[in-house]
């Protein structure tokens, strides 16, 4: 089984302009990321996909792999599935950009579920975790994924999923971590699907594969991972950089 990682990679992010290319302890976020993705040993390679002249650069000309992307995409799911389309390859593992601090644990969870999977039952694997504070729970930033007993996705939403009618029911409540592993049939198919109005609404891609009856398969983890979206997560990352650097 081969697994690749992929790691899709946009200049004109929308609340922090190239925050990709930020100096985080010498080097850009977007190199500290693909590093740490090739450091976990977890895949028989890696490659950042990019609409960007800069970003491609910059990983190669560090020693890195880079595709760049033909067409302009809604989703990182699109960008990866043109990437991989001819490429030889079983499971492909989307990393965040923005995530320079990958904790190996929770992708090796991620990709043992496909190891044991010898029925192929499972389309797609990602990460929960639990929360428990009002206002995460009620932030629709944090977006909540509710599971069957065999921890196969129900739904995905911004609201609040379930809505707490009885709050003695016991109900756990787990934020979505969007780290996927797909097979490669599962992402192409998404590839070449129509949006559908469920996705359209929440704005959340996981809904495609799931109208389109995908299966997705859901690991919990304690690791939350560190995302930098503002100038403010940068300031904390350093801190965190430097900190394991002492």
């Amino acid at each position: 089984m081969k697994i690749i990682a992929v790691i899709p990679a946009r200049y004109a992010s929308t609340r922090f302009p190239a925050k990709l290319m930020q100096d985080l302890g010498g080097k850009t976020v977007i190199t500290r990321t693909y590093q740490a993705a090739v450091t976990t040993g977890l895949f028989d390679d890696v490659f950042v996909v990019t609409d960007s002249d800069i970003i491609f650069d910059e990983i190669v000309s560090n020693g890195g792999k880079a595709i760049m992307s033909i067409k302009e995409h809604e989703s990182g799911s699109d960008r990866i599935a043109e990437a991989i389309e001819n490429l030889d390859v079983d499971i492909v593992v989307n990393v965040q950009g923005d995530e320079p601090f990958i904790n190996k644990e929770p992708l090796a969870d991620v990709l043992e579920v496909f190891k044991g999977d010898i029925t192929h039952e499972v389309d797609l694997a990602s990460l929960m975790i639990h929360i428990t504070n009002k206002e995460d729970i009620e932030n629709p930033n944090n977006v909540k994924v509710v599971v069957d007993q065999k921890k196969f996705a129900l739904y995905f939403s911004r609201s609040v999923i379930p809505y707490p009618r009885d709050i003695e029911a016991g109900v756990k409540y787990y934020r979505h971590i969007g780290i996927y592993a797909f097979r490669k049939h599962a992402l192409l198919d998404f590839y070449k699907l129509p949006m559908q109005t469920l996705e359209a609404s929440e704005k959340l891609e996981q809904l495609r594969y799931l109208e389109y009856g995908k299966k997705i398969k859901m690991v919990e983890t304690s690791h939350a991972g560190i995302g930098i979206d503002t100038p403010e997560d940068l300031e904390k990352a350093r801190k965190i950089f430097n900190k394991k650097r002492d």
